[in-house]
């Protein structure tokens, strides 16, 4: 397990990905890194308005904006793993790109639910 910087918990890898993986995001990293920061002040200012007994209507805009962001940066992270992993493990051929189209039919089955 790593610790995010939120200060959650998460897998440092998958039974099928080892943690010295290199991942599709590493290039952007810094900028996924920022991008969570932002999207935790967000949530912060969630936290606040609440504290503060701002108008429901106004935090119910603020949430709506808080999920949207996060559903990009989900977005963004799935092209990534499509255009690294999945693209990686279809030119090595075998199993493996099965595999990784099952990962990603999966994870882009959660974001819908979500």
């Amino acid at each position: 397990m790593t610790t995010t910087e939120a200060g959650a918990t998460a897998p440092s890898g998958t039974a099928s990905e080892p943690a010295h993986t290199t991942h599709g995001y590493h290039k952007q990293k810094d900028e996924h890194l920022k991008r969570l920061r932002r999207i935790e002040g967000q949530i912060r200012g969630l936290q606040r308005m609440v504290e503060e007994d701002t108008y429901c209507i106004d935090i119910l805009t603020q949430v709506s904006a808080s999920t949207k962001a996060l559903q990009s940066f989900a977005l963004q992270l799935l092209e990534e793993h499509l255009r690294h992993c999945v693209a990686d493990a279809a030119l090595k051929g075998g199993d493996e790109i099965d595999t990784k189209v099952d990962e990603a039919t999966k994870a882009i089955g959660r974001l819908l639910r979500s």
